[in-house]
């Protein structure tokens, strides 16, 4: 087999991957409002970005990532950590990172490993990046972005560090994150995919942990058409700030710019609060 017989066989291993995510979750979707409701050319639309962005980052982006920090000194915005979610590492925010240098927002990433461990490991390692980020930066508080399950592990950062954690949080942004689990987690290694199983005693446990103080810091963007969270309104938390998309997969809420405006909408709220 060729080079070109080798990228189309791992483009059509994708391609069905991405297919059958679909279907799967399907069978465990929540209820779809009349106006997120897709036609056939739309279905076609969403399968082909979810397949562009899950190549892209699955044979591109996250090979060739590592968690880099880019300061804007002066600043009008808190500095952004960035999150990825299970089976990534940093490269996932490749097309959010340079809107938020277009922006003048500093931002910082962190590769949470080992990739199959337990969700609470990566608090410390959230905390040291918080460290340097808020070093480097000389900011009190920080915003952070997180895709899936790396919105779960900033929520367990919190938790872990207490009242200091949720102080430093100036806001919260999950994409996609399933805060009450989703039925796809049962087919997944590790222990975080334990912790990912609908409505789990850990995450039972991390919701009663949480303050109203804590709940009104986070803004859960999510789609209706989640192809990894289902049911889809598993990202829907209560307390938080909800924004739903439709027409959008899993992995591409990182680069759909619908998704990507409303993450700087939200980023710029915090520049008119520190203004």
């Amino acid at each position: 087999m060729g080079r070109a017989g080798g990228v189309g066989a791992v483009a059509l291993v994708r391609l069905v991957i991405n297919m059958n995510n679909f279907v799967m979750a399907g069978w465990a979707a929540s209820a779809t409002p009349p106006e997120y409701r897709l036609g056939p050319m739309a279905r076609l639309r969403m399968l082909a970005e979810e397949f562009r962005a899950s190549m892209l980052v699955t044979s591109w982006h996250v090979p060739r990532g590592c968690a880099r920090m880019t300061i804007h000194p002066d600043s009008a915005y808190p500095p952004v950590l960035l999150v990825h979610g299970y089976g990534c590492n940093s490269g996932y925010w490749a097309h959010l990172a340079p809107l938020l240098d277009r922006e003048g927002i500093s931002h910082a990433g962190v590769d949470l490993e080992p990739v199959a461990g337990s969700i609470d490991d990566y608090a410390p390692l959230i905390e040291a990046r918080v460290r340097e980020l808020c070093a480097a930066t000389g900011a009190a508080r920080i915003a952070i972005v997180a895709h899936s399950m790396g919105g779960l592990a900033a929520r367990a950062w919190m938790r872990a560090y207490g009242g200091a954690g949720s102080a430093r949080v100036a806001r919260l942004i999950t994409l996609g994150t399933p805060h009450h689990g989703t039925a796809l987690a049962r087919f997944g290694p590790g222990a975080n995919a334990v912790q990912m199983r609908r409505d789990s005693p850990w995450l039972r446990a991390l919701a009663e942990s949480e303050t109203p103080d804590v709940r009104a810091r986070i803004v859960s963007l999510y789609t209706h058409h989640d192809n990894i969270v289902a049911p889809q309104d598993s990202s829907v938390l209560p307390g938080a700030r909800n924004v739903a998309f439709g027409g959008v997969g899993h992995v591409a809420l990182g680069s759909n710019p619908r998704v990507l405006a409303e993450v700087l909408r939200v980023l710029r709220e915090l520049r008119l609060a520190v203004a």
